[in-house]
């Protein structure tokens, strides 16, 4: 039977709002009893980090209306019937098609999207006002069978020291599962292309350092046990898991900002959404100030055409992209032909 519909009060910047929730004793979370209404109060009581994170961006909510172990789906667009408190902007896909994109503006739109049984938040690294321009350089360490949140936080560490080379601040979070993400602020100067190609460079100045630790390796079967360092997330419309974003994993953990000298002592699945308020309570968030001095790309951009003169030349696009200029082929080395056969 359906638990009774509640409202809950979110703070807003208007003042309060009400925000209906409907079978509020839903368990989205089977292992661990965390139900729809647990969700909506973790938002409310992580507003401020959570919207600073994840506010006023183009944003991809993933939903599971069976919880965690059910179907999931994304949905991009304003359905009929949103209050008029959420809102959305006209984006740029990769395809050319222009479409509007919800954004949160206030935390009201987050629990109105636990409310659709929105678990994972997936902004873009631009603003609302100007989404084709990123104001995030995001670097995303993805551990490889063999590899696990040991070795991703021995890469982290050197990959900060190659990005603040670069001019840049790097701030890390978990991924709320095995990987880390690296975030830099940066001014919205360039366009999505170009920020990738600065991941890129970084990504391979890393590699040089790390040859038997981290890859840019895009195809599986050439990694090895190595971490990847996915320069495909600094895409348009390529998104990972906000800060403070519940995962979709079996106990609740969390995308979770992280203090440097927190790193090599972390354990990511003690961050969950029942663990996460009383740490900002107890150590405040280490993302705040995050976006008070935004660095620029230029010297990761002069390193890009230094690899570019020295014959390192574009990397592969996520399929769903359109082919683009200077690619290489889409095909996995194994099923590549042998020329001449």
């Amino acid at each position: 039977m359906a638990s009774p519909r509640i409202t809950l009060t979110v703070p807003g910047p208007e003042g309060e709002r009400e925000v209906g929730i409907s079978n509020p004793d839903r368990v989205l979370w089977p292992e661990v009893g965390i139900t729809k209404r647990e969700l909506a109060e973790y938002l409310i009581a992580v507003a401020d980090p959570f919207i600073a994170a994840n506010g006023h961006r183009p944003v991809s909510l993933e939903r599971f209306p069976e919880g965690v172990g059910g179907e999931a789906f994304f949905s991009k667009n304003p359905p009929k019937g949103a209050p008029d408190f959420v809102e959305a902007v006209t984006v740029t896909y990769n395809s050319g098609r222009r479409h509007p994109q919800l954004f949160l503006g206030e935390i009201a739109s987050a629990v109105w999207a636990a409310q659709m049984n929105t678990i994972v938040f997936h902004p873009w690294a631009s603003l609302a006002t100007d989404p084709d321009h990123p104001i995030e350089l995001r670097i995303d360490l993805d551990p490889q069978p063999g590899t696990g949140i040991a070795e991703a936080v021995t890469a982290a560490h050197e990959l900060r020291a190659v990005l603040r080379e670069a001019g840049l601040e790097p701030w890390i979070k978990t991924s709320g599962n095995r990987g880390l993400h690296v975030f830099c602020p940066i001014e919205p100067t360039h366009e999505f292309l170009d920020v990738r190609h600065a991941v890129i460079a970084a990504a391979r100045e890393l590699e040089r350092r790390m040859p038997d630790a981290v890859t840019t390796n895009w195809w599986k079967e050439e990694r090895g046990e190595r971490i990847f360092v996915d320069f495909n997330q600094a895409n348009r419309d390529r998104t990972m898991a906000g800060a403070y974003s519940p995962r979709a994993l079996p106990t609740a953990t969390v995308s979770t900002p992280v203090a440097w000298d927190e790193l090599d002592e972390l354990d990511p699945l003690a961050f969950t959404v029942r663990s996460i308020p009383e740490r900002l309570a107890s150590v405040g968030d280490p993302w705040k100030g995050f976006a008070d001095k935004p660095g620029r790309v230029d010297t990761l951009l002069e390193w890009w055409q230094r690899d570019l003169d020295n014959g390192l030349g574009e990397l592969p696009f996520p399929p769903e992209f359109p082919k683009m200029p200077g690619e290489p082929p889409r095909v996995q080395p194994s099923r590549a032909k042998t020329p001449g056969a």
